[in-house]
């Protein structure tokens, strides 16, 4: 029998006659709800301390952009994690892979939109090494991508020839940067302070279709005769959302519009979240993670699946390295040092168990906003480096503290 995913619930049992549950009573849930409770106390106390500075619409924008690489690292390692894995490597295949598509634009001179493909399928096959060793070999994924971590770097000196190689082409430094064509639209709406006008339709058809989605999970759940919440509090809930998600992009908008990397993270963020809630691969990620022997004992490909979330963290961290090259304008050898953290600390930050079976992938990109949050409104005070790494790691430890804590909370109460 499969073990469920954490995120999942089981339906409740009809009641003899078959009348709808009523709706459950206002609850807290704080093992799921306290990461975006903790990100928003964040938010404010560096609002506070930064007198507004955090929020301004330039500063919101360049948050999003100088952290975007490691959002999309937290992507794939929160499957990595999921799975009960964890991925060491990251930030030199970030730097490899960086350096592969410079060789590729600058010194080969291969078209810009080849040169990405070819990079993403260095990255894939980055990821098949070593999921192969992970999965088929029965190794440790600790010790592979600890020695991919060494290889991989030395690989990117090699390639590099111990030097930076740039520039690169226009179109990836503003994917990247976001410069003036580096932003979606570009039609001023004079009212909201020359605010660009397609940006705020976007925002808007983004909080239409999350309301639509969430109004369909609602409806099934009550179809299914679960526990759904009031429908006032479900409402409150969905106005708080969409009126953080229009205030955030009005803000973009009002300083150039979106950044094209932004509507990127979007496209992953809802195409991971379907992959993990709605598709059957997905499942199966949790059910490796919840409990081996059952996902085994069940008929789940268990080394498949590995293998293939190893070639996911591939292909996300060329991407990645692509997108950080092209930020620099230049492959550096030391690209990508510590990146692998940032996104191990995100995925956990963000909820992920680390014992595995636990994690969504929007939890791992408000931890890895947490961290961004973190850097910016310190850098914004005048904080000194070491203060920063101090608070990181401080906020790292409570996460993991927190998780245990209310594991052990929830074990107690059953």
């Amino acid at each position: 029998m499969t073990t469920a995913p954490a995120e999942a619930e089981a339906p409740a049992a009809s009641t003899g006659s078959g009348e709808a549950r009523a709706p459950r009573r206002i609850s807290f849930n704080p093992r799921q709800s306290g990461i975006y409770v903790a990100f928003a106390l964040i938010v404010v106390l560096f609002t506070v301390l930064t007198g507004g500075a955090l929020l301004e619409p330039q500063n919101i924008s360049n948050i999003i952009v100088q952290n975007s690489y490691v959002l999309i690292l937290a992507i794939g390692m929160i499957l990595i994690i999921i799975a009960g894995h964890i991925d060491l490597s990251a930030g030199s295949v970030v730097a490899l892979t960086g350096a592969i598509s410079a060789v590729l634009m600058v010194n080969l001179h291969v078209p810009w939109p080849l040169a990405v493909v070819l990079t993403l399928v260095a990255g894939a096959a980055i990821g098949a090494w070593q999921g192969y060793w992970v999965a088929y070999f029965g190794i440790p994924a600790f010790i592979v991508t600890l020695a991919g971590m060494l290889a991989f770097r030395a690989l990117t000196l090699t390639v590099l020839g111990n030097q930076g190689i740039g520039p690169f082409p226009d179109p990836i430094r503003t994917l990247a940067n976001g410069f003036t064509d580096g932003y979606l639209g570009n039609v001023g709406l004079g009212p909201l302070g020359g605010a660009d006008l397609v940006s705020l339709l976007a925002g808007v058809v983004a909080v239409a279709g999350m309301t639509f989605t969430q109004w369909r999970k609602r409806a099934a759940r009550a179809g299914y005769l679960q526990e759904v919440d009031p429908l006032g509090l479900f409402v409150l809930k969905l106005a708080g959302a969409a009126a953080l998600v229009l205030a955030v992009v009005v803000q973009l908008a009002r300083f150039k519009n979106l950044p094209w990397v932004l509507v990127l993270l979007t496209a992953l963020v809802v195409g991971y979240s379907l992959l993990t809630t709605r598709a059957v691969f997905g499942r199966h990620i949790y059910a490796v993670g919840g409990n081996l022997q059952a996902a085994t004992l069940s008929g789940v490909k268990v080394k498949s699946v590995t293998f293939w979330i190893f070639v996911n963290m591939g292909v996300l961290a060329a991407l990645a390295g692509v997108i950080f090259a092209g930020r620099l304008n230049q492959a550096g050898p030391t690209a990508g040092v510590n990146f692998e953290l940032d996104a191990i600390a995100a995925a956990f930050i963000g909820g992920a168990a680390v014992q595995g079976g636990v994690g969504k992938v929007v939890g791992a990109i408000t931890g890895g906003l947490i961290m961004a949050v973190i850097n910016n409104g310190m850098s914004l005070i005048g904080a000194p480096s070491e203060r920063v790494m101090l608070v990181k790691g401080l906020v790292l430890l409570a996460a993991v503290v927190y998780d245990v804590w209310t594991k052990r909370r929830a074990g107690r109460a059953s």
